[in-house]
């Protein structure tokens, strides 16, 4: 992707998109330009209008924040009863449990 950005960047200062500028904004850039993706990006913009693919390109917009709006602050009995109604629940499956042995002993 960089390279990319690098020839972007050759192009908005209106110098020539060549493998000689594409290294040396790499280079830079601190990283070591790797010479067959520099031929191949170089290559593949040579058949470009970099000006059309700009502009014709999708660009996402960012949707505007949403403020949250105030809420009453969440009551303190809400855990409470989730935890009464897990306990309910594992008080009826005991009682199922209990009754299918019930049910193996009179066949």
């Amino acid at each position: 992707m960089e390279y990319v950005y690098a020839a972007l960047l050759l192009h908005k200062l209106d110098k020539k998109v060549d493998e000689e500028n594409l290294k040396k904004v790499i280079k830079a850039a601190g990283v070591e330009p790797d010479e067959i993706k520099v031929k191949a990006l170089v290559s593949a913009l040579g058949e470009i209008n970099i000006d059309e693919a700009l502009k014709s390109a999708f660009v996402p917009t960012i949707a505007p924040a949403v403020t949250p709006t105030p809420t009453a602050p969440p009551e303190k009995e809400k855990p409470l009863e989730k935890k009464e109604e897990k306990k309910e629940e594992k008080k009826e499956k005991k009682e199922e449990e209990s009754l299918e042995g019930l049910s193996t002993l009179f066949g």
